[in-house]
């Protein structure tokens, strides 16, 4: 099982903008329940770097892509960061209830 990582480094007046931004994406993942994904965000300590965990079961389309608020999340993100993004897959060898 893999999982992506994607850290972002916002600038720090464009951090309220991200943070409502992912509120929005779970909400709609929240309403539409697709089946296969698991999401996440995470706020580091430095109060402007994001870190988005994404895994989405094998044989299943990422239900992601298809959200306009992921989208919108996308643009904002894009918009806001303050140094290139990171991004990495992770092989998952062990979790509890995380993965």
């Amino acid at each position: 099982m893999e999982v992506l990582m994607v850290r972002s480094k916002i600038r720090a007046d464009r951090v309220a903008d991200v943070e409502e931004a992912v509120n929005k994406v779970l909400l709609a993942l929240d309403a539409a329940q697709p089946q296969g994904l698991r999401y996440a965000s995470l706020l580091a300590p430095d109060g402007d770097t994001f870190v988005a965990l994404r895994q989405v079961d094998e044989g299943v389309d990422n239900p992601l892509s298809e959200l306009p608020e992921y989208k919108d999340l996308l643009e904002i993100v894009e918009g806001s960061r303050a140094a290139a993004p990171v991004v990495e897959m992770w092989t998952v060898t062990g979790s509890y209830r995380l993965f």
